[in-house]
């Protein structure tokens, strides 16, 4: 009797070891097969003592052992397949991601490419300008959003066009001394270069010096001016400005702006008319055609005079402004006109945001030039030699037909 009692703890004991065991790694039929063989085991120890119950449950144990070994380590195995099979799914997962993450950040640059295409624009122009190719082709440049860097180049890209278009600019008033250069500068206003220049021959012929000027009757100075207009109002400044050149500076005219600008009817503009030409002092000559041009070119939107000298002075280096005034001016004069300018033959067509304003059509555009360019004289009338050898050709005398 306690031998069977010994085997049934024993049996009991190794069921519920077997049990756990089997829970912990197979399932539930690894522990129906544990629980049967255990169970006979516990059978045959009842019937044949406790030695033989004994050595038929470690028997029993081991064999339970045996088959549950190869079960537990194909269910770890297929545990761990599972896990690698997620692990690597989600890992494609993340590389798809990536991979279109990347493909949404590369797309837009791609897009973006084409945008950088119409900067060959300004060529198209060019060809048009030679007649090439239709003028109506011409992008023109805009200066809308425009950087302080980006208005810098462009403007000095136009001076250094113009400066090859007209390697011969000069101030297009006869003089041959300062005195003669203030005189013609004070009557141009209101009038153009070429009237002046037919008038004045019979003024220095009469009045040659400042004090012969200062002395002259004003109605015979007023008949000679008359062609200029406002004949009466011009005859008292430049008797005006010959006297205080006689009382203030001995007859000679001054070098220096603060001194220049003290004579009756000069202003800013013709003080540096007189610097630049009669003295190669820097200046910036802000006259009708220089404020319409460089606001037509968008360089700056002022409309005072002084403003625009500062404004257009801050752009390019002191010593291109007197050249840089030339240029503008002659460009003014012959291709850019006020009303009517003519776009289709203008060589910085691709530079300019007015471009359109004006006929573009080459051969139309070619009959709007003025001067040399359209094959006319010029406004002097004597005009400097490397005009004359550019192919440039001398105004007519007043009263000639």
């Amino acid at each position: 009797m306690k031998k069977s009692s010994a085997s049934k703890k024993t049996a009991a004991n190794t069921e519920t070891g077997a049990s756990t065991e089997t829970g912990a790694n197979t399932e539930t039929g690894a522990r129906t097969e544990t629980a049967a063989n255990t169970g006979k085991a516990a059978s045959a120890g009842a019937g044949s003592g406790g030695k033989a119950a004994a050595k038929k449950t470690s028997a029993a144990k081991k064999a339970g052992a045996a088959k549950k070994t190869p079960a537990a380590t194909k269910a770890a195995t297929g545990q761990r397949s599972a896990a690698g099979q997620k692990t690597a799914k989600k890992t494609a997962a993340k590389k798809a991601a990536a991979k279109k993450t990347a493909a949404k950040k590369t797309a837009p640059l791609k897009r973006q490419a084409p945008a950088k295409k119409p900067a060959v624009a300004p060529k198209k122009a060019t060809a048009a300008v030679k007649g090439v190719a239709p003028a109506k082709t011409v992008t023109p440049a805009s200066p809308r959003g425009e950087s302080r860097t980006a208005l810098v180049r462009r403007a000095r890209r136009i001076n250094r066009e113009l400066a090859e278009v007209y390697p011969y600019a000069h101030p297009e008033l006869d003089f041959e001394n300062p005195f003669q250069l203030v005189v013609a500068t004070v009557l141009s206003a209101q009038t153009t270069d070429l009237r002046v220049n037919q008038t004045t021959p019979a003024l220095f012929a009469k009045y040659p010096t400042p004090e012969d000027l200062a002395a002259a009757v004003p109605e015979e100075v007023e008949e000679i001016l008359r062609p200029t207009g406002f004949f009466r109002a011009k005859t008292r400044s430049v008797i005006g400005l010959s006297k205080a050149l006689v009382e203030d500076f001995g007859g000679e005219v001054p070098g220096r702006l603060e001194d220049l600008v003290k004579l009756p009817g000069v202003g800013r503009k013709t003080a540096f008319v007189v610097l630049g030409n009669a003295y190669g002092r820097p200046g910036i000559t802000v006259d009708t055609h220089f404020q319409r041009l460089v606001r037509r070119w968008r360089w700056t939107e002022e409309t005072d005079p002084d403003k625009i000298e500062a404004a257009v002075g801050a752009l390019f280096p002191k010593s291109d402004w007197t050249d840089l005034s030339h240029h503008v001016i002659w460009h003014g004069r012959r291709i850019c006109h006020a009303r009517k300018p003519a776009c289709g033959a203008c060589p910085i067509a691709p530079l300019c945001p007015a471009y359109g304003e004006g006929e573009t059509d080459p051969e139309k555009a070619k009959k709007l030039l003025k001067y040399e360019k359209g094959g006319f004289p010029g406004q002097r009338l004597k005009p400097p030699q490397a005009y004359l050898d550019a192919g440039g050709k001398p105004a007519p005398p007043l009263g000639a037909g």
